[in-house]
């Protein structure tokens, strides 16, 4: 015996789908969704239009307008790969940074005692690193908090590691912006040409693949900076440090003895 596919008034629909009646009835109207099976003066969907509503939702939350959807839609009728497409986005969206990590005011202390003001609070949620749910602290990074209570210990206050941050974020930024500048021209630019399933399943993987190679070139530049800045500086700090350990008034700020 075949077992008859479930069946949804609209409102139940809505309900499933956790959206509201009004918006089932707005994307019908929009052509974003199949109409329903009529029977009499009750209108019956199934779980196709199910489906189509959690699309449209993942759609609209990955950022595309509805016009768009409505496009991608259109392209999936004939043919175009709208599961791919999502694939490649979620390749492309995936995080780049660590988890994020939660600690309470008295942790908070614990790794920046006094230097954990106000101040210093407000300017960390304003570049994105923490951002405060009720009482307790979340960091947008375990690893860079890590580090800044590891720079805090050696003795470099939290306002200088704050405010070289922001130089960070705007050096890293036009990094990543020519990183992805390279990514449209170069590889982009190949399936725009000829956007099928295949070539868009095929560059879901190159984005996966690519991010070691990506983080592996920015490591490396640093690496090749401080080093380049190391040397430059080296001579005057070990300058610096011989006059200080040879008693040179002049650069301990002692008064020399009269004569």
């Amino acid at each position: 015996m075949t077992q008859r596919t479930p069946e949804y008034r609209v409102a139940e629909l809505a309900e499933a789908a956790g959206i509201a009646v009004r918006t089932v009835r707005y994307y019908q109207e929009r052509g974003l969704l199949d109409a329903p099976r009529r029977q009499g003066r009750h209108a019956f969907y199934n779980h196709t239009h199910l489906e189509r509503l959690r699309l449209i939702a993942d759609l609209l939350a990955r950022g595309h307008s509805l016009e768009g959807i409505a496009d991608l839609l259109t392209s999936a009728e004939h043919g175009g790969g709208v599961s791919e497409l999502l694939g490649f986005e979620s390749a492309a969206a995936q995080a780049w940074g660590d988890g994020e990590v939660t600690i309470d005011f008295e942790q908070m202390l614990t790794r920046f005692g006094e230097q954990a003001t106000p101040q210093a609070i407000t300017e960390a949620v304003a570049l994105g690193y923490l951002r405060i749910e009720e009482d307790r602290f979340v960091y947008s990074s375990a690893r860079l908090l890590e580090a800044a209570t590891a720079l805090v210990a050696t003795g470099i206050p939290l306002r200088s590691i704050l405010a070289l941050s922001w130089e960070l974020e705007a050096a890293f930024d036009r990094m990543a912006f020519a990183f992805v500048q390279e990514f449209r021209i170069h590889l982009l630019g190949q399936v725009l040409e000829d956007p099928s399933p295949q070539r868009l399943h095929e560059l879901a993987g190159t984005i996966t693949e690519l991010r070691p190679a990506v983080r592996q070139v920015a490591d490396e530049l640093l690496a090749r900076a401080m080093d380049r800045r190391i040397h430059a500086d080296l001579p005057e700090i070990s300058q610096q440090l011989s006059q200080a350990a040879g008693g040179d008034p002049a650069h301990r700020g002692d008064t020399a003895a009269p004569t």
